[in-house]
């Protein structure tokens, strides 16, 4: 990458972890907090405190993303962080449950997470693209795991206002950094990679395979949600630890949990097993929902539980996108990122309210139990999804052609041998490629590619 290319990603991927971080921050430790409120008495609005996010950021994620293609990144994304920040500190000056939830929609409403992505593929190369996205994708994983231990030391300190108001500053902080250090794109268009492109949104939704890892990402984040209801209180009941002290578990589970997971992701990898390692994961994650029922009322018990579990989220979570990518087309690979990343938001929504409003009436059990039959339906539709593609996506910028010419481009990269799918979108001056590196023909798409 040029130094342009990395101060555009690392600028950008630290506004896109600031997103996860209005979401993660207060993860741990908001129930705990917010039982205290006026309202908060009632485990169902707690519940939707947490969870209005997602619906805000399922509703205009998309959106947000189209506009940015008429009026300018830069605008949506001060636009969307000005939201953030008023939402933010809506929140932090709450004095009940209710205005939480005020708070937290406009928080949400600050949908940005497209039209960053779109920035970046502004920024970027076609050849460091997908570097420059998986840096991003990383930056989620690595916010998540930070906010579970963050979340509580700073509730100590700060509390759960002060957590807010925090995020509120670094998202001003943030426009200062969109102005100052990120690049200004020279030119500025349409992504078919990184961005939704409405005429493939039907074909996308109708897609089977993409249908079960929409329904699987929606099922994780349901139950992640869920569980984050009952946890806090669970291990402050039965340990006697209050929520200052809970990154004293979630530190070493997250640690141990990453140690287990990683041998079981380079498995699926290199041993082109990724379909038994996928769906072996959703079983654990099965069984750890039925542990939850009789663990929950143990400390121990709910810290051997919750590690296993991080285990099984930690390998799908970093699946999904991956199969995503193999499985969709390669000139709609944008449209099914759009429509995965909505139906996660939608899975963080109904997860805290399902969470709250189970808890409420029918007590922790019966979030668990919700949780299994959810999961057990993402199992058996993971159980009969085709084996993955051992396909990797390559992108190569080419010379303006005609549609005539494009079109013989296409079926001659599709003939090189190990071209699973060849994609020439003559528009955007860029031919998409999935490829199997086991038989791939590098040396003939050279010399169709001289540029490569």
């Amino acid at each position: 990458m040029s130094p342009s290319e990395r101060r555009a990603t690392a600028g950008l991927a630290s506004i896109y972890g600031l997103r996860m971080l209005g979401l993660f921050l207060i993860l741990p430790v908001f129930a705990v907090y917010a039982e205290h409120l006026p309202g908060g008495e009632n485990h169902t609005l707690i519940g939707l405190a947490l969870g209005v996010y997602g619906l805000a950021q399922a509703l205009l994620h998309l959106p947000f993303g189209m506009v940015s293609d008429r009026i300018g990144r830069k605008r949506v994304i001060y636009f969307g962080l000005v939201l953030f920040a008023l939402g933010s500190f809506m929140a932090a000056a709450a004095d009940d449950i209710y205005m939480v939830i005020v708070g937290r929609t406009i928080q949400g409403a600050g949908a940005i997470n497209a039209v960053v992505t779109a920035l970046l593929a502004d920024l970027t190369r076609e050849e460091h693209r997908t570097k420059a996205m998986a840096v991003v994708g990383g930056t989620i994983g690595l916010t998540f795991a930070l906010s579970l231990v963050l979340g509580p030391a700073l509730y100590h300190l700060i509390s759960i206002p002060g957590i807010f108001a925090l995020t509120g500053v670094l998202a001003l902080l943030a426009m200062v950094a969109i102005k100052f250090i990120v690049p200004n794109p020279k030119v500025s268009h349409f992504h078919s990679d990184a961005e939704v492109v409405p005429a493939s949104l039907l074909s996308v939704l109708r897609d089977g395979e993409l249908g079960r890892l929409n329904f699987g990402i929606f099922a994780l984040h349901v139950v992640q949600m869920a569980m984050f209801m009952v946890v806090p209180f669970a291990l402050r009941e039965t340990g006697q630890l209050d929520a200052n002290h809970h990154w004293q578990v979630y530190l070493p589970v997250l640690a141990i949990s990453v140690l287990l997971m990683l041998p079981l992701i380079f498995y699926g990898e290199k041993k082109a097993r990724v379909k038994p390692v996928f769906v072996g994961s959703i079983a654990l994650m099965l069984v750890m929902q039925l542990a939850f029922i009789p663990a929950i009322h143990h400390f121990w018990g709910v810290v051997t539980v919750l590690t296993f579990y991080f285990v099984a989220f930690n390998v799908l979570e970093a699946s999904l996108p991956s199969l995503v990518t193999k499985i969709a087309p390669a000139s709609a690979k944008g449209t099914a990122l759009g429509v995965y990343n909505t139906s996660q938001a939608l899975g963080l929504f109904v997860g805290g309210v399902a969470g709250g409003l189970l808890s409420n009436h029918f007590g922790a059990g019966a979030v668990f139990e919700f949780g299994a039959v959810l999961i057990g339906v993402w199992l058996y539709l993971a159980y009969g999804m085709k084996t993955p593609p051992a396909v990797k996506n390559l992108m190569f910028h080419i010379s303006a052609l005609t549609i005539e010419e494009a079109q013989r481009l296409e079926r001659e990269l599709s003939a090189v041998k190990g071209v699973a799918e060849a994609t020439v979108i003559a528009d955007e001056g860029v031919a998409y490629l999935k490829v199997d590196r086991r038989y791939f023909d590098e040396q003939a798409l050279r010399r169709l590619l001289p540029s490569t």
